[in-house]
């Protein structure tokens, strides 16, 4: 199917309890909706109504894959088998999250759409060489299905043609588990199943350190509020956590768990990739979203699970890249329940 013939639609996925709508543009999760402890249904991801603001670049990657590469490589550069890169420096002096048209702008292809008890929904997208200034084809393919009632998966996958390249694609949505408008993350409690951090340097890319947790304010091995030590990090929390080895579900270690005071609304989250962002819309300020909501500062959180930011300059990091014949995966599951 030729690119010109494809608009951005909004799909749905209902299994009569959860209701989730994703666009073919950038795969974007624009609305997700799970009952509260009274099975009240509320909106829970920070976005727009429509397709328009997410063509006009207003969303700081709402609800977005992104891709080829998740989060910073420093100076836009990096060489890979004799070869320098480079790539564009669309948030100065860094190259972010797959540079200035990166896979959360791209139309994608709808493959598979499957309706009933176990909705999903399949988006590829054919990414070539040079593209934003990384090597080699690369086929990406993306599936989200409700595999139980309040329950999504999503599993993305990626396979070079013929030429080794970084690939580490994160799903990028902002999350407020009392409702997409009801103000400040600071009162989620939040458990990180993560003893380590990377930490960053002034342009908040990694310095190659891996960091115990314990004793900071980036410590959330037990639950704890998000607002308790956040004006210790300065803007807030935008930082990678080291994922431990601990329960498995389905081949996925824990990774998260969230919790809504409000609500009662929790999200566990699980994951097979080595890291996660833990952002908290430290740059969101005054977007107007959904229903006339206006999103500010801390007004939703974000669990970017990724390879670690940079890891393709930082030899001591788990490596991101992937050779022809290899298949890229990070599948992550989102079981959201009441307690």
């Amino acid at each position: 199917m030729a690119d010109h013939t494809q608009k951005p639609e909004i799909f749905e996925l209902n299994n009569g309890t959860m209701v989730v709508k994703i666009t073919n543009l950038g795969c974007t999760i624009t609305s997700l909706s799970v009952p509260d402890k009274n099975g009240n249904l509320a909106d829970v991801v920070l976005g727009f109504d429509s397709v328009e603001p997410y063509l006009k670049g207003v969303a700081p990657y709402f609800g977005a894959i992104v891709g080829r590469v998740a989060n910073r490589i420093k100076d836009g550069k990096f060489s890979l088998n004799g070869v320098e890169y480079t790539l564009p420096i669309n948030r100065p002096p860094n190259s972010l999250h797959g540079g200035l048209k990166g896979f959360d702008k791209m139309i994608w292809e709808v493959t598979e759409h499957k309706k009933g008890e176990n909705p999903s929904i399949t988006f590829k997208y054919e990414s070539h060489d040079g593209e934003e200034g990384y090597p080699g084809d690369l086929s990406v393919t993306a599936t989200y299905a409700l595999t139980s009632s309040t329950t999504m998966r999503l599993d993305m996958e990626a396979v070079p043609k013929d030429k080794a390249t970084p690939v580490s694609l994160a799903q990028h949505t902002y999350w407020n588990l009392a409702g997409h408008n009801s103000g400040s993350i600071l009162d989620h409690s939040i458990q990180i199943w993560g003893s380590h951090i990377t930490p960053v340097d002034e342009n908040i890319v990694p310095t190659g350190e891996i960091m115990p947790v314990k004793g900071t304010p980036f410590d959330f091995t037990s639950e704890k509020k998000i607002g308790a030590s956040i004006d210790e990090v300065g803007l807030g929390y935008d930082h990678n956590y080291v994922l431990d080895c601990g329960e498995e579900k389905n081949g996925l270690k824990h990774a998260g768990k969230v919790k809504d005071p409000s609500s009662l609304r929790v999200l566990n989250l699980w994951t097979n990739a080595p890291g996660m962002q833990f952002y908290t819309a430290n740059y969101v300020n005054g977007v107007h979203g959904k229903g006339g909501a206006v999103y500010g500062k801390h007004s939703g959180l974000c669990l970017e699970t990724q390879g670690f930011p940079n890891a393709i300059n930082q030899p001591n990091f788990p490596s991101v890249v992937i050779q022809p014949g290899e298949t890229y995966r990070n599948s992550m599951l989102f079981e959201f329940s009441v307690e």
